[in-house]
């Protein structure tokens, strides 16, 4: 069985804060995870990888991105804005 695009960013994200993914939740936000900056941006290559696609993000500035951080419910939404933008538009 498929795993939804939930399933397989909250697998990431756990990986980054070396957590089981049954202890992420989905309103912590990534410092409450452990999650620093360096591992903020292999979450995003990781993202990008799984998905095959580009997500908006500045590594210098992650708060002015225009890929909601706040928390991991956030980045799942824009994880899945971003999947669907791509199927739609297919390269």
């Amino acid at each position: 069985m498929a795993q939804s695009v939930q399933d397989r960013v909250i697998a990431i994200l756990a990986e980054q804060a070396l957590m089981n993914v049954s202890e992420v939740n989905l309103e912590a936000t990534l410092d409450e995870l452990g999650i620093d900056s360096l591992g903020l941006v292999e979450a995003v290559f990781a993202i990008e990888e799984t998905f095959d696609v580009h997500v908006p993000f500045n590594a210098n500035d992650p708060l002015d991105a225009q890929f909601d951080i706040s928390n991991v419910q956030s980045m799942i939404k824009a994880v899945e804005g971003l999947v669907a933008a791509a199927a739609n538009n297919p390269a």
